[in-house]
């Protein structure tokens, strides 16, 4: 097989995309992981490196986002049949019988594909958020929160995840508002009862910023109804945790069926509509996401592409 041919193409090198890779691997299939290819500027391990502590992924009790990540892509280079580049895919196209992949380096051809992009941080789109990105707003409450140490903060969102975040600030902040839109937030119960026992954190609900406000930096967030008496609220730094956008532009070329919210429509087996093209993790249309969930899809999106090939006897483009 030419140098830059290979059985499988992984895009999205984040947790689902290295166990896939190393279950490629063990399969036999010679495979290529592709990072930083998506519009994300996450690092190799993708989103879960941003999260504090992971408790649920068996086999291990307790441990870090980037922890438990770094041991995944260890796992998956032990293997000779497992490259993994930090690359910007640009296009991804189909070419006889298999598929061409354009990094702007290079390209590499491909008897199959998987899409394991993720997602990205939805942004608050009010006036300000753009002006005060690293001025005070912010995405990532593990990156970032050590800037903050003895400031007043608010997060804006209401998920399990928004909770988790808020948590991680108390460490660093004075204190923490959880602004949300809704009658209550909804977190996990167990991350829930860590926020009502928290005495840092103050949940402010049913609530919208609609404006950011300041000089160099953050001064003040605008509500769009009076809290203790104002809309017009002091903090000195904003996280922003209302959900994310699905990283799948590069499949929709192809043909590659979406459903509404963007995510790539997959069966129980990792296949999409295109013989070849599979897809896991956060950018599938699976109702529960988690890393243990995009792992598996992975690690089953490895074994479909394998039959595949070994099936329909798939040579080199």
């Amino acid at each position: 097989m030419a140098k830059n041919n290979y059985d499988f193409v992984i895009i999205g090198a984040g947790g689902t995309g290295l166990a896939a890779a190393m279950y490629a691997a063990r399969l036999g299939l010679k495979n290529l992981v592709l990072g930083h290819s998506y519009g994300s500027e996450l690092p190799i391990g993708g989103i879960i490196t941003t999260t504090n502590v992971v408790e649920n992924y068996p086999g291990f009790i307790r441990l870090t986002g980037t922890e438990i990540a770094e041991e995944i892509e260890k796992h998956a280079k032990s293997y000779d049949l497992v490259t993994i580049k930090e690359e910007k895919v640009i296009e991804v196209k189909k070419y006889k019988n298999c598929f061409k992949v354009k990094t702007e380096k290079v390209e590499y051809e491909a008897k199959t594909i998987l899409f394991a992009t993720g997602t990205k941080w939805k942004k608050l789109d009010v006036p300000g958020s753009k002006e005060f990105e690293n001025k005070g707003v912010a995405y990532c409450a593990l990156c970032d929160s050590p800037l903050f140490k003895d400031k007043i903060v608010g997060l804006v969102g209401g998920s399990d995840s928004a909770a988790k975040d808020a948590l991680v600030l108390t460490e660093h902040a004075k204190k923490v508002y959880i602004i949300y839109r809704g009658d209550k937030i909804h977190p996990e119960p167990i991350n829930m009862e860590r926020v009502k026992a928290n005495k840092k954190i103050e949940i402010i609900n049913n609530t919208n910023v609609t404006e950011i406000r300041g000089t160099q930096m953050i001064d003040t967030v605008v509500f769009d109804k009076p809290y203790k008496g104002k809309k017009e609220f002091k903090l000195q730094g904003l996280f922003i945790a209302i959900g994310h956008l699905v990283l799948s532009d590069l499949a929709k070329p192809l043909g590659v069926k979406l459903n509404k919210k963007g995510e790539i429509i997959t069966d129980k087996e990792s296949k999409t509509n295109i013989n070849g093209i599979y897809a896991a993790g956060d950018v599938a249309d699976t109702p529960f996401k988690q890393l243990i969930t995009g792992v598996a899809e992975g690690c089953i999106a490895s074994y479909s592409a394998y039959e595949h090939i070994t099936k329909n006897k798939v040579v080199a483009c």
